[in-house]
């Protein structure tokens, strides 16, 4: 904007034409409303010419044109130039007597002009797209007001047809670019009629309800049809309350995709009150991942509050059982903290991973960082989560037991892990795992007595993984060898 908030004439040039291009007129096919107005002009001026003239930055072009053949003329020779200039009426009764057009190639040659008469074509925001004028090529008197009023009513009449058009076009190009997003997002609207029971609808039909969506669902018939029969009364229910009530009608429920197979839809609609309260306008969306992933969290939930219980349950029996077998307090303490330390163990690896299934190399890591001197090979495999809690257990009891008795009780003793998973189609196929101690300088034999820890490994290999434990004390240390049915995949 110039100084004083007032538009240079760059600025009202560039908003001029910017305007005429919003209504999309130019080089457009003649039209018999416009046709109609200059043969009426033409008639009641008497004049021979009558022309809508739409300039644009280098030319006048004429969207319709009573007795002038040519479809357009340079810009820099319209008289129609000077009304937008002047921004008012432009009245020349003799062309010749004016120095801005007696030299005009419109006036030393066809058409001739010898007098002109040009009122603006003002579109909505006050802009002048050009003009309609009256030409004729004699001279002639000067309008006088009334003639000029009416000459500036037909003007209006131009404009309210271009303005129509103007609107007509931008409505259809804002539905298509709301069809256009709609079908982007997934979603189609629909208009159901209760009276007759049809059907309208847009937006992404095809991809929510199939591509035979203008056959099948053209009324409410096709509609229950295409609803899974589980459905079908629980919807009637709750659309037949809304048309009776007039209350908004929202539901989900799942139909039979011709191309997709079962989909859940969740719909949402209001009654057509502004037009006829029997329309009811809605819009309908795929819910279907929504409810897998809703699914999935619910058995989620179940599967942790089992491994819960579980988790609680082995809890409360290692502290029942260790309490009847440590000697005191101090040695009940420490009992406790290792085992439930091999539990943390086990539920790090399952919420490092799905919750459902643990790595046996990633149990191993944990063993390692709690007991640095064991060493482990073997190919990775998924545990589920009961069988890993086992195996924690186990590796828990046996460095436990290494560390207070055995080859991690001295600086030179380790540990070796090592164990392999038959083939598939191995009969029988087994998992087997070996302990092996060396570096032992205590005494070496079996126990005076069988410990808790020892009868809590025979039961997490014997019940709760189905396999059997054997121990050798050999001169270096013991080896331990656990055999169970081979049940794991690979990670």
């Amino acid at each position: 904007m110039a100084d004083g908030g007032y538009a240079s004439p760059e600025q009202a040039e560039r908003l001029r034409l910017d305007t005429l291009r919003e209504y999309r007129i130019m080089d457009t096919d003649p039209e018999e409303a416009f046709d109609r107005v200059t043969k009426m002009v033409a008639d009641l001026y008497d004049a021979p010419i009558a022309l809508v003239s739409l300039v644009d930055d280098c030319r006048q072009w004429f969207k319709s044109s009573y007795g002038l053949d040519a479809a357009e003329t340079p810009r820099d020779i319209s008289f129609c130039q000077y009304v937008i200039a002047d921004d008012k009426p432009v009245v020349i009764a003799d062309v010749l007597g004016d120095a801005r057009f007696r030299d005009n190639p419109l006036v030393t040659g066809d058409p001739f002009i010898r007098f002109y008469a040009g009122v603006p074509l003002r579109a909505y925001n006050g802009a002048i797209l050009g003009t309609l004028c009256v030409i004729d090529r004699k001279e002639r008197p000067l309008l006088n007001d009334r003639e000029l009023e009416r000459l500036e009513d037909f003007a209006a009449i131009i404009m309210a047809e271009a303005d129509l058009r103007r609107i007509v076009a931008q409505r259809d190009e804002a539905r298509q670019t709301l069809e256009r997003a709609l079908d982007f997002s997934g979603i189609a609207t629909w208009r159901y009629d209760t009276r007759t029971g049809s059907i309208e609808w847009g937006g992404a039909v095809a991809e929510l309800w199939g591509a035979d969506f203008a056959t099948a669902l053209v009324d409410i018939e096709g509609f229950w049809e295409r609803l899974l029969p589980d459905d079908r009364d629980m919807v009637r229910g709750v659309l037949g309350g809304s048309i009776e009530s007039g209350s908004h009608y929202a539901t989900e429920y799942r139909i039979q995709h011709p191309e997709r197979g079962v989909r859940w839809i969740a719909v949402r609609a209001d009654w057509d009150v502004n037009t006829t309260d029997a329309i009811l306008t809605g819009i309908s969306i795929d819910i279907t991942e929504q409810k897998s992933r809703q699914e999935n969290a619910n058995l989620l939930m179940r599967e942790l509050h089992h491994r819960m219980r579980n988790l609680f349950a082995t809890v409360s029996a290692i502290i029942s059982l260790t309490r009847h077998a440590a000697t005191d307090v101090d040695d009940y303490v420490e009992r406790i903290t290792g085992r439930l330390d091999a539990l943390n163990r086990a539920q790090n690896v399952l919420l490092g991973a799905n919750f459902m299934t643990g790595s046996m190399h990633a149990l191993l890591r944990e063993v390692e960082a709690a007991f640095p001197r064991i060493r482990w090979s073997g190919p990775d495999l998924l545990l589920p989560e009961n069988a890993l809690v086992a195996m924690a257990l186990v590796f828990n009891e046996l460095a436990t037991n290494a560390v207070k008795h055995g080859a991690l009780s001295g600086a030179a003793g380790d540990v070796d892990i090592q164990w392999t998973q038959d083939a598939e189609g191995s009969d029988p196929r087994l998992f087997r795992l070996t302990w092996t101690e060396t570096g032992n300088h205590g005494p070496i034999g079996p126990p005076e007595k069988t410990s808790f820890g020892t009868l809590l490994m025979e039961r997490s290999v014997r019940n709760n993984l189905g396999g059997t434990i054997e121990r050798h004390w050999q001169p270096t240390g013991l080896v331990l060898e656990i055999t169970l049915p081979a049940r794991w995949r690979d990670a």
